[in-house]
C-alpha cells in the first residue's frame, strides 16, 4: 500500500514511516497466504483484546473496504468479549459505531453531491 496517506509521526520518524507503508503495508499485507479481508479481521481482534482504539478505528475501515461486513464485526466483537473481555469489546463497538457514523455521512454527501 504505497499510497498511505502522510502521517504526523513521519516528521519524527521518517524510516517508521518507510517501514510502515513499505514493508507493513506493502510486503506484509500483500502476501498471498491470507486473504486482505482475512488480515482484516485478524488485527481488527488483536487492536480490540489489546485496547488500542486509535489503530482500531482506522482497521475498522480498512476492514470494512476489504469486504468485512458491519454485521460480521459485531460478531467479532461479541465473541472477543469472552476471550478478551466486556469492556475491550464495548470500547470497539463504540469505535466501530463512530466510524459508522462517518460513513454514513460520507455517503449521504456524496448522494447529495
Amino acid at each position: 500500500m504505497t499510497n498511505m496517506p502522510i502521517q504526523p509521526w513521519q516528521e519524527v520518524s521518517p524510516d517508521f514511516a518507510h517501514y510502515s507503508r513499505d514493508i507493513l503495508f506493502g510486503e506484509i499485507w500483500e502476501r498471498p497466504g491470507l486473504s486482505k479481508r482475512d488480515r482484516s479481521l485478524m488485527v481488527v481482534s488483536a487492536l480490540t483484546v489489546l485496547y488500542r482504539t486509535s489503530q482500531l478505528r482506522v482497521h475498522i475501515g480498512r476492514a470494512l473496504d476489504n469486504g468485512v461486513t458491519r454485521e460480521e464485526l459485531g460478531e467479532v466483537f461479541l465473541q472477543l468479549a469472552f476471550y478478551g473481555g466486556w469492556p475491550v469489546a464495548v470500547n470497539a463497538m463504540q469505535q466501530a459505531k463512530e466510524v459508522y457514523d462517518e460513513r454514513d455521512e460520507r455517503d449521504e454527501r456524496d448522494k447529495k453531491g
